[in-house]
């Protein structure tokens, strides 16, 4: 028997309904679980020594539990990634919506989307065998494995998933704003940057999140090419500790329930915190710029 037409529709709202109670409800148990086993170490030493403290031996007797330095890493290397990766994924992303010509935007279109598929184990190899020893022999380093060299690839890592946004939020712009504006008298360089981009303003910025939000949480590369130093920064040819490292560097060898155990999870606690804000803050930006750019149209 053939359902009505309302009745489809009914099925269809409890289908994605079910769908979404699903992740949240995996989320939530996830994040039950995470601070469930993150809080214990609050037993053994403060909220402020944790995130403050300068120093992390935690198989020391008895053990240091800071991870100020650990934070200082993530945020370094993040925003050093961000600052290469923003404007080239934008500026790659107007070039071939705008700019490059139908054949060379069906090579180079491929190319960009191969490189977002690209495991981040063989970026970090890359990094790490090749980028690593060239700048080592290039500036004199005693490690190449450093923020300048993490931040490069988490970049790399970054920009195939800023530009292929970017550029579906470009092509999004009604073509008839393009068309009035050049006929207004405006150049192809204004159109783009008064028209185009103020249009499609909102999903450059959901770009630019989904390829930051990689970024900072990225375990791999970091791993293999951030050079495990769990120590404060004076360069950008430091060698440092983000957070996602010394998790899955360290959880392996941590006794299960000791303190280093729980403050392994504390670390995935102050790591959740600092994406969830990251994440809210975006998408605050990105309405506000979502407002902006109809404003301005």
């Amino acid at each position: 028997m053939a359902l009505s037409r309302s009745a489809k529709d009914n099925l269809i709202k409890y289908i994605f309904l079910l769908t979404a109670s699903v992740s949240i409800v995996a989320l939530a148990l996830i994040m039950i679980y995470l601070f469930r086993e993150g809080l214990p170490i609050f037993n053994v030493v403060s909220v402020w020594d944790f995130i403050f403290g300068q120093f992390w031996y935690p198989t020391a007797s008895p053990g240091e539990f800071g991870i100020f330095p650990l934070i200082v890493a993530s945020i370094v290397v993040t925003l050093f990634s961000s600052l290469i990766a923003i404007p080239l994924g934008v500026m790659t992303a107007i070039y071939l919506a705008e700019i490059a010509g139908h054949k060379t935007r069906n090579i180079l279109k491929p190319i960009v989307e191969l490189l977002a598929a690209l495991p981040s184990v063989v970026i970090g190899f890359f990094g790490m065998v090749v980028v690593a020893p060239f700048l080592q022999d290039t500036f004199d380093l005693a490690t190449g494995l450093n923020i300048f060299n993490a931040g490069l690839m988490l970049a790399f890592m970054s920009v195939p998933t800023i530009c292929s946004v970017s550029e579906d939020a470009i092509f999004a712009v009604p073509r008839e704003l393009k068309e009035a504006s050049l006929a207004l008298g405006a150049t192809h360089w204004e159109t783009i940057r008064r028209v185009i981009l103020p249009a499609g303003i909102s999903g450059i910025s959901t770009g630019i999140i989904l390829g930051m939000s990689r970024a900072i949480g990225e375990t791999m590369v970091v791993l293999m090419v951030a050079g495990g130093a769990a120590m404060i920064p004076t360069s950008i040819f430091s060698p440092v500790r983000p957070m996602p490292s010394s998790i899955a560097a360290e959880m392996a060898e941590a006794p299960f329930r000791s303190d280093h155990y729980h403050a392994l999870f504390a670390i995935g606690m102050v790591l959740f915190v600092f994406t969830l804000i990251f994440n809210i803050v975006a998408s605050y930006v990105a309405e506000k710029n979502k407002q902006v750019g109809a404003a301005t149209l």
